[in-house]
């Protein structure tokens, strides 16, 4: 099959602009499409995206667009809108589509509404893609300066994973290809609650100790669950989850936890989310991971407790007590 030596983004945020300027440090030729007309301009001027991604030069070959029609033409498409925006922004994209072209899902998250994966919003919504899934440890900042990370790249055809792999891949963003695409989806998904929780104690000062219980307890419920969805536990293991979830939750970079710390200090939701125009998914998600894990009863009380929170059920100190007072019981159970 031909190289992929075109490139289209769908999402001009942090992450989007950071995986066009990737592709375009691996030498692709690169549309980067923008909700935001100004946005568009200003990488087209400017070669930079002041609102989502300040203090990064943009390589002065992006080509930013606000015609959904030319990035459809490209060889393979990244989509990296907001979770709880895949499907919308896959509509709008299916009618423009060649059939079988290469759709990478680069969203994080299960759809609030329906509790599904990306994976499978993107089935209903844009069938005649073919799947693809990149998900992983990385600030966007640090991707777009070009320094070392690495992620996993899902897909059901090791062919196609490797043509993506050459494509948007280079020196210093390594992608490692899985056909575990539940498992790869979930780790992105989960972390993002799991990190929310993490800020929560950070913000209540509760110390390195509870920190460092709370991540691995964490891991235990993500571990549990994509296990009771078909998730391998070496990918809950790898880059796509235990790996994310070390970097999400260890630096307050990480939107969602530094979120949580705001909400471990006292400030309002509302007040956290009206300050900010990024989004931080784990709130979204919470409420998704509940309700799957509860239809396989699976326990899961950390990410039941960040539900509860963002929902408003119970307020921080609260949920922490409900925590705390739980019984005592085997590690691996």
């Amino acid at each position: 099959m031909a190289a992929i030596q075109t490139i289209g983004v769908v999402g001009a945020g942090a992450w989007g602009t950071a995986l066009a300027q990737t592709a375009r440090l691996a030498g692709r030729d690169v549309a980067l499409w923008s909700r935001e007309a100004e946005v568009a301009d200003e990488i087209n001027s400017a070669h930079r995206n002041s609102i989502f991604l300040p203090g990064v030069a943009l390589d002065e070959g992006l080509v930013a667009t606000s015609d959904l029609a030319e990035i459809a033409a490209r060889d393979a498409i990244l989509l990296v809108p907001p979770a709880q925006h895949v499907r919308a922004t896959a509509e709008a994209l299916a009618p423009l589509l060649v059939p079988g072209t290469p759709v990478v899902v680069c969203a994080k998250g299960l759809e609030q509404a329906t509790g599904k994966t990306m994976g499978e919003v993107l089935s209903e919504a844009l069938p005649t893609a073919t799947l693809a899934i990149l998900s992983g440890p990385s600030f966007a900042a640090d991707v777009a300066r070009g320094l070392p990370a690495a992620l996993t790249l899902a897909t059901a055809d090791a062919e196609l994973g490797q043509r993506l792999a050459e494509a948007i891949g280079y020196r210093n963003f390594r992608l490692y290809w899985s056909d575990d695409l539940i498992g790869v989806q979930l780790g992105g998904s989960i972390k993002n609650v799991l990190a929310i929780a993490a800020g929560i104690v950070d913000g209540k000062a509760l110390g390195a100790s509870a920190h460092a219980a709370l991540v691995t307890r964490g891991f235990a419920e993500m571990r549990r669950l994509g296990t009771a969805l078909g998730a391998r536990s070496e990918t809950l293991a790898g880059l796509s989850g235990l790996g994310d979830l070390v970097l999400t939750c260890g630096s307050p970079q990480s939107r969602n936890m530094s979120l949580g710390r705001a909400l471990g200090q006292g400030q309002k939701l509302d007040d956290v989310l009206g300050s900010r125009r990024s989004v931080a998914e784990g709130v979204f998600t919470a409420a998704a991971v509940v309700r799957v894990a509860g239809e396989r009863a699976v326990e899961m009380p950390i990410a039941g407790a960040v539900h509860a929170i963002v929902s408003g059920a119970l307020d921080v100190d609260t949920a922490i007590e409900t925590l705390l007072a739980r019984p005592f019981r085997a590690e691996d159970s």
